[in-house]
């Protein structure tokens, strides 16, 4: 089936005039050329879709069929163009933004509220992936760009630092560990853990950077939420690798102890990656800048 939206149309102006002389006027096409084309428009479909009568014309059950469906997708068709004008010029729209577990738990919430409350009609579609996910949705196009740590392999990409995102091992109050400045991970990756979800993009970067020490986690629970997971840690449950600016969100409220992680990983800074600044759209590009703010 070949149908365009231009016969789509053609086909609902003659139904809804119920002559096909009015409808090829009023969908601005010369008798000759309309009848043509719902010609060809039934030869496409092998079905009638009009019964012709001496005063007009009438849709058959598969005419009514296909009106249905025409109303519907130039509906969609109507509404996208509308969308996609406004958001040209930056009024409205929903931008999508893919960003790494630190970046929705500590950066982003108090960076996204003043700019969703000056920009009234957008809105943000937000989801957590890991940065390596972010990097091939931005090359694949599926996304115009997201938040990353800068030690995962963008190349080809830009990236613009944002903020430190270093991670630190979470210890409750006298843990062994509390005295520590720094230490490295093979020196914790075999201890009770608290986790994170297995859907946490950061969750499965430790697990990643485990399995190659040729390791694995010895996780006690897994929890959604950092809070959660630093009340565990405080109770002894285990201990938790998180973003040091998280854990210092939560030190007052809980007797925790945080211990720099020394490896070059886990050093990491939250960065925008997008292909380039002409690709990013008026609202994303507006998005981007009150990001990069101080």
């Amino acid at each position: 089936m070949r149908l365009d939206l231009s016969d789509l149309h053609l086909f609902l102006c003659i139904v809804e005039a119920g002559s096909i002389t009015q409808g090829a006027m009023n969908a601005h096409l010369a008798l000759g050329s309309a009848s043509e084309r719902l010609r060809r428009i039934e030869a496409d479909v092998e079905v009638k879709l009009l019964e012709r009568h001496p005063r007009g014309v009438m849709p058959t059950e598969a005419g009514e069929a296909l009106a249905h469906h025409a109303r519907q997708m130039l509906l969609q068709h109507k509404k996208m163009r509308g969308e996609l004008k406004a958001f040209a010029k930056g009024l409205s729209g929903t931008l999508r933004l893919h960003a790494n577990t630190a970046a929705l738990a500590s950066f982003l919430p108090g960076k996204l509220a003043p700019w969703l409350q000056a920009h009234p009609s957008l809105h943000m579609d937000v989801k957590e992936r890991t940065s390596l996910a972010i990097i091939q949705s931005i090359q694949a196009g599926i996304i115009e760009g997201g938040i990353i740590t800068d030690v995962a392999n963008a190349e080809g990409l830009k990236r613009d630092v944002l903020a430190p995102d270093h991670l630190v091992v979470v210890v409750a109050k006298g843990h062994p560990l509390s005295s520590q400045s720094w230490i490295s991970f093979h020196e914790v990756v075999g201890l009770p853990m608290v986790g994170l979800s297995e859907e946490s993009a950061l969750q499965t970067q430790i697990e990643e950077q485990a399995r190659q020490l040729g390791a694995s986690l010895t996780l006690r629970i897994r929890m959604k939420g950092f809070g959660e997971l630093c009340n565990l840690v405080a109770h002894q449950v285990g201990i938790a690798i998180i973003p040091k600016g998280i854990a210092q969100q939560w030190l007052r409220r809980y007797d925790l102890s945080v211990v720099n992680l020394n490896d070059p990983w886990a050093k990491r800074q939250l960065c925008l990656c997008y292909r380039d600044e002409a690709s990013l759209s008026p609202a994303m590009q507006s998005l981007f800048t009150h990001l990069r703010l101080p």
